[in-house]
């Protein structure tokens, strides 16, 4: 990590200055950028014998940014690199834990399908009637759909085998197949 001073520090002790580069070097990890050098700018102040040091970073087009206050420059600088380690952890965590939703494919493309037993929709509701053996499953939909005539129906059945729909005349069951020649077959309940 490339770290650019400012202001006038105060010398530290060898030994201080090898923690606060011991715990710039955490904070490099953490932001874990691969390709360049992370910059770090360290602003050092003094006012009435009270050390502030400011730390700013940029990590995924967020500015971070760590303050701290004290009696000397190491605690003042300490305080501000535990600030800004606090507020990479957060970002990271937000990043990582961002729910992310799939990439809705074209209308043409074709979707991949997945079976029976794990394809969910909201307005269905799968139920497993037998437990052993080949599962069949009853779908519920009676409140989402609105009854259709024959030729809403017709409408319906142009990339499907059949359909099956609630009549509007007559409030009941129909089944509409397209067969092998081109025709349909419709089934009243």
């Amino acid at each position: 990590m490339k770290i650019t001073y400012s202001g006038k520090p105060e010398a530290l002790a060898p030994a201080e200055q090898k923690k606060i580069d011991a715990r710039f070097e955490k904070l490099a990890r953490l932001l874990d950028k691969r390709d360049n050098e992370r910059e770090a700018h360290v602003i050092y102040s003094n006012e009435r014998h009270i050390h502030n040091a400011e730390i700013r970073v940029n990590y995924r087009d967020h500015e971070l940014f760590g303050a701290g206050s004290a009696a000397d420059t190491f605690t003042a600088l300490s305080d501000a690199l535990e600030k800004l380690e606090k507020q990479i952890l957060k970002v990271r965590a937000k990043w990582r834990d961002t729910a992310r939703t799939r990439k809705q494919e074209p209308e043409g493309a074709p979707a991949a399908q997945a079976p029976a037993r794990e394809r969910t929709t909201p307005e269905s509701k799968l139920v497993s009637l037998r437990p052993e053996g080949p599962s069949i499953f009853r779908i519920d939909n009676y409140d989402q759909r609105k009854p259709m005539t024959l030729d809403e129906a017709m409408l319906e059945i142009d990339d499907r085998d059949y359909v099956v729909y609630r009549d509007a005349d007559s409030d009941r069951v129909n089944v509409l197949i397209r067969r092998r020649d081109g025709n349909y077959d419709l089934i009243e309940a």
